[in-house]
């Protein structure tokens, strides 16, 4: 049986989080856009998913990720 310090806690952070619900807006904007032809906004969207992973690097950098020293629970 392996020891649960040993887990990686498979992202479940502040970081991946917001990351992953920014990306999750912006898949639904882009895809709204593709259905109502308004193609600025569908880049618009896809732009949103880059913004998302760029902030979720950031909050990790500021150790906001797994493990990190502004997480609580974390030694």
């Amino acid at each position: 049986m392996s020891n649960i310090s040993d887990e990686p806690g498979h992202g479940s952070s502040p970081a991946a989080w917001t990351a992953v619900v920014i990306m999750l807006v912006g898949l639904a904007i882009a895809t709204a856009a593709l259905f109502l032809d308004a193609y600025a906004l569908c880049y618009a969207g896809g732009a949103l998913v880059v913004v998302g992973l760029i902030v979720g690097g950031v909050l990790k950098a500021l150790g906001f990720g797994v493990g990190g020293s502004r997480v609580r629970g974390s030694h």
